[in-house]
C-alpha cells in the first residue's frame, strides 16, 4: 500500500508536530522516503486485499517513523501513542462489547476462526504473509486460542535490524484485547518465540489471576506462570 493509502498519516503527523514543532515536516519526509524504499523491497503482501494490510503496512510505517526522529527517544515514550493509533476500534467496540458475557467470548472466537480460514486462504497467494494456527474453543473454560507461525512484520524488523521496535506493535495487543474487557495470555511472539499466541479470555476469568505480565530482556510483553501457580486450565495455555 502507498503511504496516502494508510489511515494513519494524519494522526502521526499531527504527534510529530506536538513532538517536535517546527522539525515536524522534516521528520515527516524523512519518514514518506524510507517506506518507500523499503515498499519497493518488501514481498508481495496483496496490498489492500490482504485482510491484515494495516497491521502490515502501518508496521513498516511505524518502523520508518522511528528511526527517522532524531533523538532515538525510548520506546516506552511511543508506546500510548502506537496503542491508541492501532486500538482505537477496539476502544469503540469496548463500549457495547464485553468478553466477561459467555456469548461474546463465542463470538469472538468465531471471528477468530473465520479471520484464520481468511489468513490460510490468503498464504497460498501471498507466502510472506500470516500463517494462522486456530484451536477449538474451549467453552466450558471460556478460552479463545489461536497463533501465527508467521509474522510479516517480525521477518521484516529481523531483516532490517528492528527487532528492538517490533515490541511497539506487538505490545499493543494487549491494551487492544484489555479495551473489550479481556485479558490476553500470551507466552511468546514471532520476535522472541517460534509463534504469537493469542489465549484470550474475560478479565474477570480465574485463568487471568493465575499469570502475571511482565517485560522480557527484548522488550515484549509476556505472560509467565505465578510461582506455585496450578490450573485445570494449563494445557489451553500452553
Amino acid at each position: 500500500m502507498e503511504l496516502e493509502e494508510l489511515q494513519y498519516c494524519e494522526k502521526i503527523r499531527q504527534w510529530l508536530v506536538d513532538r517536535y514543532g517546527s522539525g515536524a515536516d522534516a521528520i515527516w519526509q524523512k519518514t514518506a522516503q524510507t517506506y518507500a524504499s523499503w515498499l519497493t523491497e518488501a514481498p508481495d503482501y496483496g496490498g489492500k486485499k490482504n485482510g491484515h494490510a494495516n497491521a502490515i503496512y502501518g508496521g513498516m510505517l511505524v518502523f520508518a517513523l522511528y528511526t527517522a526522529l532524531p533523538d532515538q527517544p525510548p520506546i516506552s515514550e511511543l508506546e500510548g501513542f502506537v496503542q491508541n493509533l492501532f486500538m482505537s476500534p477496539f476502544t469503540k467496540l469496548g463500549r457495547v462489547f464485553n468478553l466477561n458475557r459467555s456469548f461474546d467470548m463465542w463470538l469472538i472466537d468465531k471471528v477468530f476462526h473465520r479471520v484464520g480460514r481468511r489468513d490460510r486462504k490468503d498464504i497460498k497467494t501471498y507466502p510472506d504473509g500470516f500463517i494462522a494456527v486456530n484451536e477449538p474453543y474451549d467453552r466450558g473454560n471460556r478460552v479463545s486460542r489461536y497463533s501465527f507461525t508467521q509474522c510479516p512484520n517480525a521477518e521484516f524488523a529481523k531483516k532490517h535490524g528492528l527487532l528492538h521496535i517490533l515490541p511497539l506493535l506487538c505490545n499493543s495487543d494487549f491494551f487492544g484485547i484489555s479495551e473489550i474487557h479481556g485479558t490476553l495470555i500470551r507466552l511468546g511472539t514471532c520476535g522472541n518465540s517460534d509463534r504469537c499466541d493469542y489465549c484470550v479470555v474475560g478479565s474477570d476469568n480465574p485463568l487471568v489471576e493465575e499469570y502475571e505480565i511482565v517485560t522480557d530482556e527484548l522488550g515484549f510483553l509476556v505472560s509467565r506462570k505465578k510461582a506455585g501457580s496450578k490450573s485445570r486450565t494449563e494445557k489451553t495455555v500452553q
